[in-house]
């Protein structure tokens, strides 16, 4: 695991943070990075999603939620942060028209995806607070935020020739339904953002069950066409 600087560490909403580290690394939309504070050896790393790439920097979007997380929002700029990556298989090459669908935190990787397809519109889904709204809409001119709702009720899959999907599995599961029951013939794919302590398949912490049986969120994706994973 390699050391870089934290760069900056901002929280934007309640108990989510934006951290920028000085890293030349970059990545693909949908890939992640192992993060560990330097201060908290004990402590296994926690994958974090790729939120933006800027020359030497990456930027991680993500949400306290335990011991880790909550290190990881105590560091400052000039602190060094242990970091692997990127790691996994990103999001697929993107076609036609396009949507991204996002619920909470799972909102993370579609900022440096709609960077690179700006014509893709983009659905984000809120339990309680909306936050990053605005600079979502600087990217897309079709953001729809729900708050409180289902986001997953209010596109239709039709309309799209690729869908790609991040957030809670309730979320994904739903459209899983959807996109089972509508008949849709443009690809969904989903992130499969499990628990893992590895991060490179070793440990199968975050194993799936799926169609063809078993598979590493890690190492295999997380990136799955939705129509093969079997939701627990």
């Amino acid at each position: 695991m390699a050391a870089a600087l934290v760069m900056n560490n901002i929280q934007i909403s309640s108990g989510i943070f934006r951290m920028t580290v000085q890293s030349g690394m970059g990545g693909r939309p949908g890939q992640f990075y192992m993060l560990r504070s330097k201060n908290a050896s004990p402590l296994l790393s926690r994958p974090i999603s790729i939120f933006n790439v800027e020359e030497d920097r990456v930027q991680f979007l993500y949400q306290v939620v335990g011991e880790g997380t909550k290190r990881l929002a105590g560091l400052r700029p000039g602190d060094e942060i242990g970091i692997e990556g990127p790691l996994g298989n990103g999001f697929p090459e993107p076609s036609g028209q396009m949507a991204f669908v996002g619920g909470g935190i799972g909102i993370a990787p579609f900022y440096y995806a709609l960077k690179q397809w700006p014509g893709a519109d983009i659905y984000l889904g809120f339990s309680r607070e909306a936050y990053l709204v605005q600079e979502f809409e600087r990217l897309s001119s079709r953001v729809i935020v729900d708050v409180g709702g289902f986001i997953t009720d209010r596109i239709d899959l039709s309309s799209y020739d690729q869908v790609w999907v991040c957030g809670p599995q309730p979320m994904m599961l739903a459209m899983q339904r959807l996109n089972a029951s509508s008949g849709n013939t443009g690809k969904v794919y989903v992130s499969m953002e499990n628990r893992m302590a590895c991060g490179i398949g070793a440990c199968l912490v975050c194993s799936i069950r799926t169609s063809g049986g078993r598979r590493k969120s890690c190492a295999d994706g997380p990136i799955f066409p939705v129509e093969e994973v079997v939701f627990e």
